[in-house]
């Protein structure tokens, strides 16, 4: 949602910390990047707000160790129907599956999208959330989600395949559209017709916490604000390639201005 709006969307978050000083930081932050929030810090419920340590290994992947704190207890109350019936695209966090709050509350926003024309949109997040919730996983793609973002591990566990051509064919019955990203060879992307090749931006990958956020959060600012699929799928991997090419998950505003200069021939 940070990319979204670095990038100059509108974007609103939905999320669970508690009223103590990390609770305070995470909320003065989101204000400072131009995220609205169903919270205000004099609402707060009393408990620990939730916090991930993220270390990173020679070859540029993550270990992450998360404390889930009060953030566990996401549930439908929590939601915003104004916010989601305000949207273009409803973001959903696969991560949620993993809560009985939380993937009730994916499943009341879905629902409340899907009643007001608003759009769908899910990230499996990690492999292990569509290897082990599996059947939680598949009850919020349902029918169909307008827009899925995946990794290749990802969509072949998913689809329970094990090739890339197989996956992509398999994904078209659960998603209307959808991204998978490939690493360092680029993405792939289905805009509901044909498939698009989006090349990669050669880096000297050091971190890729937050790679794929990058890739969703200016992706979704692209096809929101009059680019083709292409266009944003380009953006996107040269968003992401300047996030792994240094550590930490985000770009400065300075630096995003200069994503954007670039793509300008």
């Amino acid at each position: 949602m940070i990319a979204v709006s670095q990038f100059g969307g509108k974007s609103f978050y939905s999320c669970l910390v508690a009223k103590d000083e990390l609770g305070k930081f995470f909320l003065e932050d989101l204000k400072r990047s131009g995220v609205e929030t169903n919270l205000t810090y004099e609402r707060l419920s009393l408990g620990i707000t939730g916090k991930c340590l993220v270390m990173t290994s020679p070859d540029a992947e993550r270990t992450m160790n998360t404390f889930l704190g009060i953030s566990s207890f996401l549930s439908p109350k929590h939601l915003d129907e104004a916010a989601i019936k305000d949207s273009t695209y409803l973001y959903l966090e696969g991560y949620l599956v993993t809560s009985p709050n939380g993937l009730e509350a994916m499943k009341e926003a879905k629902k409340i999208a899907e009643q007001n024309n608003v759009k769908t949109t899910l990230t499996f997040s990690d492999p292990a959330m569509v290897k082990y919730f599996s059947t939680q996983m598949q009850e919020i793609v349902g029918a169909s989600v307008d827009m899925l973002f995946c990794n290749e591990e990802e969509a072949m566990v998913f689809t329970g395949t094990n090739s890339l051509n197989d996956a992509r064919e398999k994904l078209k019955q659960v998603a209307k559209h959808f991204v998978i990203t490939l690493g360092p060879n680029g993405a792939l992307v289905y805009d509901g017709d044909t498939f698009i090749t989006i090349e990669p931006y050669k880096v000297k990958a050091v971190d890729t916490n937050g790679a794929g956020d990058m890739f969703a959060g200016a992706f979704l600012y692209g096809i929101t604000n009059n680019h083709s699929y292409a266009e944003s799928g380009k953006l996107a991997s040269l968003a992401s390639s300047r996030v792994v090419a240094q550590y930490g998950p985000r770009l400065t505003p300075d630096q995003v201005k200069k994503v954007m200069t670039d793509l300008i021939p």
